[in-house]
């Protein structure tokens, strides 16, 4: 195995170790205080209010209560017992209760529960660690009214459920063919910089296999008009110091690491304006190490006396996400500060992945098998080149080593015999870099395969062959196993042939075994797609490896020894 090989091996070790190193999974150490706090600030005005309402904040909820009793005991209200309503859409079931005129929990059908010990008929269900999913708190003037104290009138018509009561109302009704519903709503006599403070769900309760790993995953996010996707981890938040992000934002979410609550701007809308108004947020408890929850709000500026916002519950689909626009289908921005190199690559990728399913309508094991062909098939050209300009390079290596073996003590005169032997033999001696390059190219496609195969949920409780789910390690650890012993049969039959070398020969036996150690706990789709990319190159290296036995290389001299 010659030293570009070698090369190419340690820059595949460098971009798996160095994907876990520069990405670890999101920890964080406990804070001081290990419990849930109630945000009792008061929100500035540049993040909940727009700037025609600069001038008027908000109560903070918690110290709005006796204010909100006292007006509600003004208008008296038939009181009823709290009660729960479910809106059907066509892929998800709304749980939304009285009062609060909110949701409490989401239920997916359509996919399985993994925790351990779930009952898997029950399908996915998206719940907060409290009663509730979503929670919110009017503000007309003075006056914050938090809607879980005031009763409501609830009737239910075909797809839509209305709450109404003197102060407001509002309506949801189911939308399009997904997981989507609309929000709208009216406040009668609302004066203007009135607003609707929006709580986002303090957790989202894990329904994956790894509750620990998924909880790492737990994050509030936005997206502003013409700016990049931001995302806020649960453990970069401080539980005694608010985070306060301002600014006009098209949607706000939480998200574990396969699912989403979103509340977004109105979907087909013909007004461009976002709907929401900032987003402040604050650290809550830990489970050991871990961040499971978390405080946030965002604000709904009123227009007018108008209401009008949509949610999303459901699985970060890419196919789903980005047919709702406004760039949701980042939601879960990839690879930290690198994201915008590895995001275009993994959206790539992405797609190609999709289309490749709804094609050829095989499971995604096989989607995988099929890529790691194709893949290694497209780079094939490369590899070619960069393998033959090594047996080039392995040429001329003796007569190289005689060059510098000659004019050792002359730089001068060794740089210009070693110019005049790379001119006869048609290269440069940019050669040796250039033989290296094809190498280099794949690199960031090997990131963006990394984070898709972590974060996909299209790989979610997908089995294949005696995996019982590609996005998790493989319990027997076979696949891992299969893929170094794949990697050690490419770099065996790429030695033969070649000049003996013990570094290489140690190499080619270490560097398996490394990447099987690597491997061990990473999502079993990604080392079935490594392997069959190893099982892929066998044939180029083989002929490869024929062509360098024809061309009957001596072995190089060193350099201290006379001829």
């Amino acid at each position: 195995m010659d030293r570009r090989t070698v090369l190419a091996v340690v820059l595949m070790a460098i971009v798996i170790v160095g994907t876990q190193i520069l990405f670890p999974s999101r920890r964080a150490v406990p804070s001081a205080k290990d419990t849930a706090l109630v945000v009792n600030t008061t929100p500035t005005a540049n993040a909940t209010t727009s700037a025609a309402t600069t001038a008027q904040t908000p109560t903070a909820p918690a110290l709005a209560r006796t204010r909100a009793e006292s007006l509600a005991a003004a208008t008296p209200l038939p009181q009823q017992p709290a009660s729960v309503t479910v809106l059907a859409t066509p892929k998800a079931e709304y749980s939304l209760r009285s009062p609060g005129a909110a949701p409490t929990q989401v239920r997916i059908p359509s996919y399985r529960p993994l925790t351990p010990g779930a009952d898997r008929s029950t399908g996915v269900i998206l719940r907060s660690s409290a009663n509730e999913l979503l929670s919110y708190h009017l503000v007309r003037g003075a006056d914050t009214v938090a809607l879980d104290t005031i009763p409501f009138v609830v009737s239910q018509s075909g797809s839509s459920v209305t709450f109404q009561s003197p102060i407001i109302t509002l309506t949801y009704k189911a939308a399009g063919d997904n997981y989507r519903a609309e929000v709208r709503g009216t406040v009668p006599n609302a004066p203007p910089g009135s607003l609707l403070l929006i709580g986002l769900p303090a957790t989202v309760q894990s329904v994956e296999a790894d509750t620990v790993d998924d909880r790492r995953h737990l994050a509030y996010g936005y997206k502003r008009p013409l700016r990049d996707v931001e995302s806020v981890s649960f453990s970069k938040l401080d539980s005694l110091r608010p985070r306060v992000d301002t600014g006009a934002m098209q949607w706000v979410t939480a998200r574990t690491k396969y699912w989403l609550v979103a509340l977004m701007s109105p979907v087909g809308s013909t007004d461009s304006t976002p709907a929401f108004r900032g987003l402040v947020t604050r650290g809550g408890k830990y489970l050991g190490k871990v961040a499971q929850t978390a405080i946030a709000q965002t604000a709904y500026p009123l227009k007018g006396d108008q209401i009008a916002f949509d949610i999303y519950a459901g699985p970060q689909s890419w196919e789903q996400l980005h047919a709702l626009g406004n760039d949701l289908e980042n939601v879960n921005p990839y690879a930290g500060f690198m994201h915008a190199v590895v995001q275009p690559f993994a959206t790539i990728v992405m797609r190609t992945l999709l289309w490749m399913k709804n094609t050829f309508r095989v499971n995604y094991g096989w989607v995988l098998v099929i890529f790691g062909v194709v893949i290694r098939l497209a780079l094939w050209p490369l590899n070619q080149k960069a393998m033959r300009s090594s047996i080039a390079m392995q040429r001329l290596q003796p007569e190289l080593t005689e060059i510098q073996r000659k004019y050792k003590d002359d730089r001068e005169k060794q740089q210009q015999a070693m110019m005049k032997l790379y001119a006869a033999h048609g290269m440069s001696p940019l050669s040796p870099m250039l033989g290296c390059l094809p190498m280099l190219l794949p690199t960031p496609v090997l990131f963006a395969l990394y984070f898709v195969f972590q974060n996909t949920i299209e790989f979610r409780d997908v089995p294949f062959l005696w995996l019982p789910d590609i996005s998790l390690r493989d319990p027997y650890f076979i696949m891992p196993v299969l893929m170094g012993a794949s990697m050690f049969l490419l770099s065996w039959i790429g030695m033969r042939g070649t000049p003996p070398n013990p570094q290489a020969k140690m190499m080619s036996y270490m560097m398996p075994v490394m990447f099987v150690f690597f491997f061990f706990n990473l999502a079993a789709g990604l080392n079935l797609y490594y392997f069959v990319q190893n099982i892929a190159a066998l044939p180029q290296q083989l002929l490869l490896t024929r062509e360098r036995a024809k061309a009957n290389i001596p072995a190089p001299k060193p350099v201290g020894v006379k001829t």
